[in-house]
């Protein structure tokens, strides 16, 4: 008894630490305990006032006595009574507890729904009649709240019914359980209540640790009662104020989706009522709830879909229109408004297939989301999007007129329909181009704040992104709630482009250009677009108002990929327009951005030479402004050198002065060192075009810049190059890989990496301790090795015994993936081979040595990574020097002591490895090769399959299933029977306790259809559900690891 009040007091204690501390520290100690607490045996003991009163804890006492009999050690048997004692000592608990005080009645209710859906197993069945008796009890006393514990003890029962069958409440259900007892007990009604609205809602729960067959027999058993539960919500609406209450559980029944016909639906009280709450003066949160999920409902496939519901659609629809009127109620609350909207959103989302056949009665609820889409506030008329979109992809989409018969009449059908919605498509191009202003604020936000509008609105690298920065309507929204709505809200980019899909890119630019001439008037004085026509400013209005240009640029900006490269009304306007707009940094930056996103659409309509002139003026100009301008201007440099390569090669010698100037930082050019990789890529691609020996010249150029640097630091010697920092050198080797991968004339690279080996083998010598510097220098070689080929000539055989040699001293992870590369490009040449084998032996020999456990391989992801993607590579570009080579099977040993490692991408290099093995049939047909394999694979096969189902039952995160199925399943195919029987004998060794036998069956039926051939993802369900049974909560997941014991092999010694 002392024992037991000594923890409760703890408890207590570790609550008012948590809430009240001022010290951090104890607060984290007091979570910590806490969280620990909620995971023991020991917590079982405070829900239970009934066990020692009901002899259920020598019940339980007794069961528990018969496990620890398989307890190897008196230490731990009486370690475990001690527990046991320590349960049956506990007088009451702190639920029961009339001195608990709110937190404290919070965390135990936590606690006791956590235990409940998670932890039931850990209770011998008679023990759970106990618990029901409980948990009812607990319902009834908090049936007036508070309203969270509450709530968390409904969520308890609902757990528990998921596990409980039918039968063990009083032979009814759970639902006939729940009107038995609201009837009895009609003052407990509230807590009745919000049992019943939860229920429904654990169906789809699935941190309930229950087996996948129960939960399917759960929503059976409550769709089977749902007419029980609707008649009690009936029964219940005569009670005025539990009506809010009610609606929320019909709402919650709703989304079983139970196929209940609509006609029945569309007079149902509860229905009628939800209904008439609408139109009440406190608009009911949970009516709108409730038609929002009968929206759902009429139009689910699974209830039947419109069709079958039309009854239920013809009532919904009138009463929804009704309230039109007060989206514009300024009276109105916003709240109110908000889920107006959200109701006239809903019903466009789900009725957008009846929608798009264009009749009146449709077009009335067009024009009505519409006025919702106008709405001033970006979050209420953003509901629309996504109804603009979906419309867009039916009207567009040539699937949708397949019932019209021909082809003719499918085209005249589309062509009316598109002639119906263009008009709307034109105003919600108006409406929302309105939207993307630059903020006023931008100039407050603090450096993190600014870094996170920038790739909002930009992007990574100022590409154009989907998701906008919006302005609000309302002035007093704070700096950070407006970046949180930059991230959060739909983009309007995504609503221009499905407005230029319908409307066509060219009259979507149209409608944008109008508006930005129109803004323009209002930025300058009346006569400054005549002006402005011919290349000249008129007045000194130019910074006055710059965001209503840039925001209308931006638009113009978002719809390029959809304007045709032949355009010849807007795009020439607004190309003169460009160059007189004010040269205000931010403004300038969207400039920059337009003229890099219509790069194809200048290289094809432009004739005139003076346009591709002007417009690099642009880029030069922004490059020298500001450093987001600068971004903006060499990525856009890039796209024009890109789509204009043949036109500028004329320009080369003005590109290469831009080039040089930017790239060792002279002049006032303020393109960072990143940024300057897009002029090396620019200029790359301009003398791709160029004849062979033109292209020799020009790259030697374009590497001078880079080189000089480099051969000035080495030649100051070893110690200098030694003490360098990275970045130092790593800035220059990186262009010199953008150089390597985008110059496509193999000759001229091969002559250019032979001329700068001498400097690369340097750097590889002085530098290989340094994982930067090599990455870098790696990447550079990886790209000469791509572009060249087989013109690499002696320079090959040089780097390969370079990085042979270094991986022996220093294992950078580099040297594996540019031996990958290696091996892809010259893996099957015969003139190679000497090479390739001499290296494979040495870089896999050497690697294997390291990844004797998974702890090494824990500290060294990087290289089992690439380790095991140049095995793989090696599987499919060298089998014949790879397969018979004596590393082979010390390689599988060393992967089956990886396959658990928690690193994602060294544990899917693994698996693919292996997959790549069990699939060799499938790519090579030589029987000795299939030979050697099997001579590896049959006699570890038994282990690989128990690892492979450990990782497929806990011991690798379920994000992995798909990677670990697949390798298990390519393993079956190969071996058919033999690798039955090994799976087999895994599954056998996890104990009825976790997995029951019927889930054994069909995981190893699943196995038998696969070694049949059957298609891999019929298959996924049954491994799917072994997976799911074996990591239902911790204490089965730790059983079925302990039988498996996958990391038996993680210090064994490689062959």
């Amino acid at each position: 008894m002392e024992r037991s009040l000594e923890l409760q007091n703890t408890v207590k204690e570790a609550l008012n630490a948590l809430y009240h501390h001022p010290d951090d520290a104890f607060r984290m100690q007091a979570d910590r305990w806490l969280q620990d607490f909620q995971r023991t045996i020991d917590a079982w003991q405070y829900y239970f006032p009934f066990l020692r009163k009901t002899g259920m804890i020598r019940i339980m006492y007794d069961l528990k006595l018969k496990e620890i009999n398989t307890l190897t050690t008196l230490h731990l048997k009486l370690r475990f009574l001690r527990v046991l004692v320590r349960l049956a000592e506990v007088a009451d608990n702190l639920l029961h507890d009339a001195t608990s005080n709110l937190e404290t009645l919070i965390f135990c209710s936590q606690t006791l729904r956590s235990k409940v859906q998670r932890d039931i197993e850990e209770l011998p069945s008679e023990a759970v009649r106990a618990l029901q008796d409980s948990l009812n009890i607990l319902l009834k006393k908090f049936h007036k709240g508070p309203p969270k514990v509450r709530t968390q003890i409904s969520i308890a029962v609902a757990a528990l019914a998921v596990h409980v069958p039918a039968e063990d409440w009083r032979g009814g259900g759970i639902v006939s359980w729940l009107r038995d007892e609201m009837n009895s007990h009609p003052e407990y009604v509230p807590g009745f209540l919000e049992l019943l609205t939860v229920l429904p809602e654990e169906v789809f729960n699935y941190k309930i640790a229950a087996r996948p067959e129960r939960r399917r027999q759960f929503e059976k058993e409550l769709t089977a009662q749902m007419e029980v539960a609707l008649n009690i919500l009936t029964a219940c609406l005569q009670i005025n104020e539990l009506k809010e209450q009610v609606l929320e559980a019909f709402a919650s029944w709703l989304r079983l989706k139970h196929k209940i016909p609509g006609p029945v639906l569309a007079s149902h009280p509860l229905m009628l009522t939800a209904l008439s709450s609408l139109h009440s003066e406190i608009l009911s949160e949970a009516s709108v709830n409730v038609i929002s999920e009968l929206i759902h409902y009429s139009a689910a496939g699974s209830s039947g879909g419109a069709a079958v519901n039309m009854p239920l659609i013809q009532v919904i629809v009138p009463q929804i229109m009704s309230l039109k009127a007060q989206l514009s109620d300024s009276s109105k609350d916003e709240e109110d408004v908000k889920a107006i909207a959200r109701l006239f959103a809903d019903m466009g989302d789900s009725y957008v297939e009846l929608i798009a056949n264009g009749s009146e009665e449709s077009m009335l609820i067009v024009r009505a989301l519409l006025d919702v889409a106008s709405h001033p506030e970006y979050d209420i008329a953003s509901m629309t999007f996504n109804f603009w979109h979906s419309l867009q992809v039916i009207l567009t989409k040539r699937d949708s007129y397949i019932s019209f018969g021909n082809e003719a009449s499918a085209e005249a059908e589309r062509n009316r329909r598109l002639q119906v919605f263009c008009p709307a498509y034109e105003s919600i191009v108006s409406l929302v181009s309105s939207r993307v202003q630059y903020p006023q604020e931008y100039q407050d936000l603090s450096l993190e704040d600014l870094k996170e509008f920038k790739h909002s609105r930009y992007g990574n690298n100022q590409t154009f992104s989907v998701q906008i920065f919006f302005t609000s309507s309302s002035n007093s929204k704070s700096t950070s709630s407006t970046l949180t709505e930059s991230v959060m809200l739909l983009a309007v980019a995504d609503v221009l482009i499905d407005a230029a899909s319908v409307l066509g890119g060219d009259a979507t630019l149209k409608i944008l250009y109008m508006k930005l001439v129109e803004l323009i008037n209002i930025l300058f004085c009346g006569l400054c677009l005549l002006y402005l026509s011919k290349g000249v400013a008129c007045c000194g209005n130019e910074h006055s108002n710059w965001r209503l240009a840039e925001a209308a640029l931006f638009c113009i900006r978002a719809i390029s990929n959809y304007v045709s490269v032949m355009e010849a009304e807007v795009m020439p306007q607004v190309m003169v327009l460009l160059p007189s707009l004010p040269q205000q940094p931010q403004l300038l930056q969207t400039v920059c951005l337009t003229i890099g996103a219509y790069s194809k659409w200048l290289d094809a309509a432009s004739s005139d030479p003076s346009i591709l002139a002007s417009v690099l003026g642009i880029l030069t100009s922004g490059m020298g402004t500001s450093e987001d301008s600068a971004a903006a201007a060499a990525l856009a440099f890039k796209h024009i050198c890109d789509d204009c390569r043949k036109k500028l090669c004329g320009y080369l010698d003005g590109l290469y002065n831009v080039y040089r100037t930017a790239v060792n930082g002279e002049g006032s050019l303020k393109v960072s060192a990143e940024d300057s990789l897009h002029l090396v890529e620019a200029l790359s691609m301009v003398i791709t075009e160029l004849p062979q020996d033109d292209a020799k010249k020009a790259l030697e150029m374009l590497c001078l810049p880079v080189v000089t640097p480099l051969q000035d630091v080495i030649n100051q010697g070893p110690e200098i190059l030694q003490k360098k920092h990275a970045r130092d050198l790593t800035v220059h080797i990186d262009r010199f890989a953008y150089i390597f991968r985008y110059v496509n004339h193999p000759e001229a690279v091969a002559d250019a990496i032979q001329r700068l080996w001498p400097i690369f083998k340097t750097i590889f010598d002085v530098r290989a301790w340094d994982m930067r510097t090599m990455e870098s220098i790696c990447r550079a070689c990886k790209y000469a090795v791509r572009t060249s080929k087989r013109f690499m000539g002696i320079t090959i055989g040089a780097m390969l015994e370079e990085i042979q040699a270094l991986y022996q001293l220093h294992q950078q992870p580099c040297f594996l993936y540019l031996s990958s590369e290696v091996i892809k490009i010259f893996g099957s040449d015969p003139s190679c081979a000497s090479y390739l084998h001499n290296l494979i032996e040495a870089l896999f020999k050497r690697t294997v040595c390291l990844l004797t456990s998974i702890e090494e391989f824990t500290s060294r992801p990087d290289v089992a990574d690439d380790c095991f993607l140049l095995a793989s590579r090696c599987i499919r570009y060298c089998p014949q020097l790879f397969i018979p080579s004596s590393i082979f099977p010390s390689l599988v040993d060393c992967a089956m002591i990886g396959i658990t490692v928690q690193h994602r991408e060294a544990s899917n290099s693994i698996l693919t490895f292996l997959s790549d093995i069990f699939d060799l049939s499938k790519s090579i047909k030589r029987e000795e090769f299939i030979s050697m394999r099997d001579s590896v694979i049959i006699p570890r096969g038994a282990r690989i399959t128990k690892i492979l189902i450990a990782s497929l039952t806990g011991a690798l995160p379920s994000s992995r299933l798909e990677t670990v199925t697949y390798a298990l399943l390519s393993l079956t195919r190969a071996y058919r029977v033999q690798a039955l029987e090994w799976a087999k004998e895994s599954v056998s060794m996890i104990p009825l306790t976790a997995v029951a036998e019927v889930e054994r069956s069909r995981f190893l039926q699943a196995m038998s259809d696969a070694a049949s051939g059957a298609d891999v993802n019929a298959l996924m369900v049954p491994v799917e559900e072994l997976s799911d049974v074996c990591r239902r909560n911790r204490t089965v997941q730790e059983i079925v690891q302990g039988a498996l014991n996958p990391r038996e092999l993680n210090t064994v010694t490689v062959s």
